[in-house]
């Protein structure tokens, strides 16, 4: 999942940004604007003139953009994300690719604390080894979520009776 590209991501994204109501007529032309005038590579005028066609529909006008911008390319669908962060920011913080990145960070984090606490326990076998160790990791709760940081809070409160 984190290895996605934005080209993925995009098609991933693709049904909810299409969705009803999710962009306005006035988001998806600052987008096309802001696509052809920073990067008329990515749009020419002509092709933001057929995007931005008041006579076909808003979702119609909005699918054939993202379709041209997944065969045009990685860059090209990286700077649509960036145009999108800009002019729909709350659109963008919300969208199902981002949504999944974040169980990933909760995850990797919950590793590295469980790591932490594994290596404690497990190392050095001698047991006055590494004294205040198992306070330095009561401090990760700060870091760490709150559902984790009672248990590594516990973990701490036990280190502490026995001294």
């Amino acid at each position: 999942m984190t290895d996605q590209t934005y080209c993925d991501r995009l098609v991933q994204d693709t049904p909810f940004l299409t969705g009803q109501g999710r962009l306005s007529e006035q988001q998806v032309d600052r987008i096309i604007l802001q696509l052809n005038r920073y990067y008329p590579q990515i749009l020419t005028n002509k092709e933001a003139e057929k995007f931005r066609n008041p006579k076909a529909s808003l979702r119609v006008r909005l699918c054939d953009l993202l379709s041209h911008l997944q065969r045009s390319g990685e860059r090209d669908c990286q700077e649509f994300y960036r145009a999108l962060y800009i002019h729909a920011q709350p659109l963008h913080s919300r969208l199902p690719s981002r949504c999944a990145l974040r169980p990933i960070s909760f995850l990797a984090g919950l590793s590295l604390a469980v790591g932490l606490a594994l290596l404690l326990y497990c190392y050095p076998p001698d047991p006055k080894g590494l004294p205040g160790a198992r306070r330095v990791l009561g401090f990760s709760p700060v870091i760490i979520d709150r559902h984790v940081s009672r248990y590594l809070l516990a973990f701490l409160a036990d280190d502490l009776r026995g001294l």
